[in-house]
């Protein structure tokens, strides 16, 4: 620790005597500074020991006195040294009292004690201090050290908080705890949980100081630093350390070990993670091949039992949303589990997705399998897993961002409404354009739960979700949802629209010169399944009205009603097409 007062009092090479303040000699000195000026305040920089022999003093006037002493209090200087047998053969009452007073420390320094001796006793002192912090944060250095190569994360924090005597929280990137030592700190940490989303928004490094108080308890309210970890614009990780004071030079030396390991650790190098993508990207095409045995083989232990338990596989696109796209039914607000990421993917939402499946299957233990192919994305992941939740997650909160701009750009006045792009212009019809304004949206496919040898048809259904997610103007459609609903809305396609159109245009005509209703008509057949009686009570007309009517129908498109191809195509052309004249 720096000298103090009392240090310097029991140094016995000075000397030094107690005259008043003999309570407050356990405030460390910054500093032993000699002035003679009547006011050397302008010149102190708070935690000096101030060394006079009252040169320019009248020190035995005691409202002389009680001013000077008094602004010496308040510059911050922490002691007061007299040296006696050079102006003044004794310290003058008015000095002594005037300390007494403002309960500054006065020491008497006898005339054979230099004031150097004294600037060099507290010089070396310090220089001692900083030695052996400086000792002491490359031994905490060497066991931070040690603790992270053989303990990984979790040794090295408990490692931390002893060095601390506090206790330390790791965070990933979407602000969850990951690991906390001691176990008790959980609770402390996780209230930090909104501290930590907002230094993810600063550029990194960033650091914040703030409080993880708020219990009854008197020891909750520590002093807390906040560390963001990683090298990239978007930190991985971040540290929080908690103290029940502000950190000291050793400290500082071991908590700056800590940041630069742990970024170590939660930064793989490009190189690295280079070849851990190569290696990935043969061990999927080896399964999309039907040969799981080579796959498993390339893969070695990499992804533990991911190659032989149930996945799912995920694919991903950025894609421009589709002209017209509107907001799906859902819900609006964001999920805050595994979703933080989303709200921000700083428009690369494929990166946001890849961070934010890792940090969930990081955070659960479980091995996850990201191959990224330029604008697409690949995974493989646990059935029923960390990852494929925070898939979910991940697109229900892109989803309630979709809705949320498609419900205000359809608010009037709003900036999406004014001007030549509002609700008849270019930019009304565009679509959302990804929860920051990117020009990308994200587009996933999901498939149903596949085991080793069934990779190939796990991905075919990932590629059908991911095109009818595509078509429907949805961010993640999975493969279960392909069987729900009817298949009519899979037809919304402009190309079957104009079949459609084309293929009942002539009935419509006919209608629409009141010399019928065949299209009714024929709805209403082909409803009840060629069922004359019945159709012709739902239509009010004889049944013999209504097989004149269909005969019509299939002089006027020249195709027969026998034929179930044909009747399927109608129905489906009814179903697609606006049912105009009606």
């Amino acid at each position: 620790m720096p000298p103090t007062l009392a240090s310097l009092v029991h140094h016995s090479a000075l000397k030094l005597t107690v005259r008043a303040g003999g309570d407050r000699l356990d405030v460390p000195v910054r500093w032993a500074h000699v002035s003679e000026l009547a006011d050397p305040v302008p010149y102190m920089e708070g935690g000096e020991l101030l060394l006079i022999t009252a040169l320019q003093l009248d020190a035995e006037d005691a409202e002389v006195m009680r001013r000077y002493v008094k602004r010496l209090v308040g510059a911050g200087v922490v002691g007061l040294g007299f040296a006696v047998g050079v102006n003044y053969a004794d310290i003058p009452k008015a000095v002594v009292e005037a300390a007494q007073h403002e309960g500054l420390p006065l020491l008497e320094v006898p005339r054979r004690t230099p004031f150097l001796a004294i600037s060099k006793a507290v010089s070396a002192a310090i220089a001692a201090d900083q030695y052996r912090a400086v000792t002491a944060g490359f031994a905490a250095q060497r066991e931070l050290t040690r603790q992270a190569l053989s303990d990984g994360p979790e040794g090295l924090l408990a490692a931390l908080a002893s060095q601390v005597d506090g206790w330390a929280a790791l965070y990933d990137a979407s602000g969850a705890v990951v690991a906390t030592a001691p176990e008790w700190a959980g609770r402390r940490a996780a209230r930090l949980t909104a501290d930590v989303e907002r230094l993810r928004e600063r550029p990194a490094p960033a650091s914040a100081v703030v409080g993880a108080g708020g219990g009854d308890d008197e020891g909750e309210r520590d002093r807390v630093e906040l560390h963001s970890l990683g090298t990239g614009r978007r930190p991985r990780a971040a540290l929080a350390v908690g103290t029940a004071a502000t950190l000291g030079t050793a400290e500082r030396y071991a908590l700056h070990s800590a940041i630069a390991l742990l970024t170590l650790t939660t930064e793989r190098s490009r190189s690295l993670q280079a070849a851990e993508q190569r290696i990935g990207a043969a061990v999927l095409r080896m399964l999309l091949a039907g040969e799981p045995d080579h796959a498993r083989a390339v893969a070695g232990g990499l992804y533990g039992e991911l190659l032989d338990a149930p996945y799912r596989i995920v694919v991903a696109e950025s894609a421009s949303p589709p002209a017209g796209a509107t907001a799906p039914e859902g819900k609006t607000s964001r999920p805050t589990a595994g979703a933080l990421v989303a709200a921000d993917t700083n428009g690369d939402p494929l990166g946001g997705l890849t961070e934010c499946l890792e940090s969930a299957a990081a955070r659960a233990g479980e091995a996850v399998l990201v191959v990224p192919e330029g604008e697409r994305l690949v995974v493989l992941a646990v059935d029923g897993g960390a990852a494929v939740g925070a898939c979910e997650e991940f697109a229900a909160a892109l989803e309630g961002a979709r809705a949320e701009a498609s419900a205000s750009s359809a608010v009037p006045g709003s900036a999406s409404d004014s001007g030549p792009s509002g609700p008849s212009g270019s930019s009304a019809s565009s679509g959302y354009s990804g929860p920051s304004g990117d020009e990308d949206e994200l587009v996933v496919g999901m498939s149903g739960p596949a085991g080793p040898i069934a990779a190939a048809a796990a991905y075919k259904q990932a590629e059908q979700a991911l095109s009818v997610a595509r078509r429907r103007g949805r961010v993640l459609v999975g493969h279960e949802q392909l069987a729900e609903g009817s298949v009519v809305p899979l037809l919304a396609d402009d190309a079957v629209r104009a079949f459609a159109d084309g293929l009942l245009r002539p009935l419509y005509a006919h209608d629409a010169t009141g010399r019928g209703d065949l299209v009714a008509s024929l709805r209403a057949w082909l409803s009840r399944h060629g069922q004359w009686d019945a159709a012709a009570a739902d239509l009010g007309v004889h049944r013999h009205t209504l097989r004149y009517r269909m005969r019509r129908v299939e002089e006027i498109l020249g195709r027969s009603l026998d034929d179930p191809d044909v009747r399927m195509e109608l129905w489906l052309a009814l179903k697609t097409t606006a049912a105009v004249g009606e």
